[in-house]
């Protein structure tokens, strides 16, 4: 195929285009929503039919999660390099792919369990996701913050017109037909958006946003330059094999996310550093410890519920009345889709690092009211829906910051080195239900999701954005005009 992002300059793009290219990655985003916050739903019901310890479950989320962001950085590429139509429609194969292999299923492990079909899951979400977003970018350079949002928004939001037809499918037909055709459906249609998606051209989009508040590079940082050369990293890679061999053989396999979340941290910040540039490990250490807390409420809200004996209690608020989880789990992710585009758009006034400090503190009070008052079904709905507004905004605040940070035209790639940040703190996401199966409660999860909040707002205000002004003060200085 020949690249979609090469050609003669061509007119400037009609704002209605601009916005058809939008929408599609919007619609595109809605169909992969569920792969990450409909599976909550199954977990319980794949736990009553085969036994599995819910932490050892837990992992084929975790699983999900690596592979739909660490690979973003490679489909990037390719998005960058051959434009997103042939990423897209891949990616919608292996969606569709994935949960067929959910619905039959039957063991952990293997090739044909839950682990390897949510690897492909993973897989495919991941390229749907980062081409969306850097598409978004790439289309909208003067409104960065809202078009990440609002393109974020449909995988934070798609799934909540879904909430109660996959419940009601679950009881009525089984949660392996519920797999089963919701995967196809969305395959499909994802599929069929691939054609219709292209890359802007040069000349087709207006210059970056020329607001005081928010300070947008003029130099353009390829990948290596963010992170260090490709030798260090494969070295790293096959450290990281290595320690996992020696744990499998040795039968401590189920620790090994959490070692291998230390060796990125201590190993992967050091070439960073050392190699690339330093401001990026602080954007990926805020990204990992706000994303942590949100994705264990993600993967958890129902077991949640279930232990704290409120999932089926029946809640009235604006005159609707649902159980409390289904009540709960809609309001989520419709707030979790409005806060992408709202803080992008705040963020596109009042600057990034200021908005990141606004959310993050919301997220982490929201987070500490949730463990003190979350035993209260009317609370738990009111106060998962604030957690959720709070917290979604990461996926339109990190990669327009990483954007206006280093540059444009790799930014499919750039944001997708960013998006990895989510695969780490998904690592942690099973030592939470292990925190909560020793303790027999969920309060020291919500603790340290909620502390680890509030340092990063602390962060944003007082280290990164100082030191971000400085980073593109001087690329600038560099770069003639």
């Amino acid at each position: 195929m020949a690249s979609e992002a090469v050609g003669s300059s061509p007119a400037r793009a009609s704002e209605g285009y601009r916005w058809l290219q939008l929408t599609i990655g919007v619609v595109a985003m809605v169909m992969i929503a569920n792969y990450q916050y409909g599976w909550t739903f199954f977990v319980p019901e794949i736990q009553k039919k085969f036994g599995w310890d819910r932490a050892s479950i837990q992992i084929a989320f975790t699983l999900f999660v690596l592979f739909e962001t660490w690979l973003v950085p490679i489909e990037g590429w390719f998005v960058d390099k051959y434009g997103p139509r042939v990423v897209i429609f891949i990616g919608g194969l292996l969606c569709g792919l994935g949960w067929w292999m959910t619905s039959r299923a039957t063991s952990l492990g293997g090739i044909d369990g839950y682990y390897s079909a949510m690897v492909i899951c993973g897989i495919g979400a991941g390229g749907v996701y980062g081409t969306c977003i850097g598409n978004a970018l790439k289309w909208f350079p003067d409104k960065r913050g809202l078009a990440s949002g609002i393109t974020a928004a449909g995988f934070g939001a798609g799934s909540a017109l879904t909430v109660s037809p996959i419940q009601n499918m679950i009881q009525s037909s089984g949660f392996q037909d519920t797999f089963l055709y919701f995967g196809i459906g969305q395959g499909i249609i994802i599929c069929l958006l691939a054609f219709l998606i292209a890359a802007p051209r040069g000349g087709q989009v207006p210059a970056a946003t020329n607001n005081a508040n928010v300070i947008q590079t003029r130099r353009q940082y390829a990948p290596n330059e963010l992170i260090g050369g490709n030798g260090y990293w494969i070295a790293a890679s096959l450290l990281a094999l290595v320690v996992g061999l020696g744990m499998w053989q040795t039968g401590q396999l189920f620790y090994f996310p959490l070692v291998l979340a230390g060796i990125i941290f201590v190993i992967g910040g050091g070439i960073v550093i050392s190699q690339g540039q330093p401001v990026f490990t602080l954007m990926y250490f805020m990204f990992v410890i706000v994303g942590a807390g949100g994705l264990m409420v993600t993967a958890n809200l129902s077991p949640i519920a279930k232990d704290l004996k409120i999932d089926a209690v029946p809640v009235t608020l604006l005159a609707w009345t649902m159980p409390a989880l289904t009540f709960a789990a809609t309001i989520d992710r419709i707030l979790n889709g409005l806060t992408r585009p709202f803080f992008g758009w705040i963020s596109d006034n009042i600057g990034r690092e200021n908005t990141m400090f606004i959310a993050f503190l919301m997220e982490g009070v929201g987070i500490y009211a949730l463990y003190l008052l979350g035993s209260d079904p009317i609370w738990f709905v009111l106060l998962s829906g604030f957690v959720f507004f709070a917290w979604g905004e990461i996926y339109s605040l990190f990669p327009s910051t990483c954007t206006d940070t280093f540059g444009s035209k790799f930014a499919a790639t750039n944001a997708g080195l960013l998006y990895t940040a989510k695969g780490t703190a998904a690592l942690l996401v099973p030592y939470g239900n292990m925190l909560q199966k020793t303790t027999g409660s969920w309060d020291i999860v919500f603790l340290i999701a909620a502390g680890a909040n509030i340092l990063a707002a602390v962060l944003a205000l007082v280290v990164l954005k100082p030191w971000r002004a400085r980073v593109v003060a001087r690329a600038s200085s560099t770069v003639p005009a």
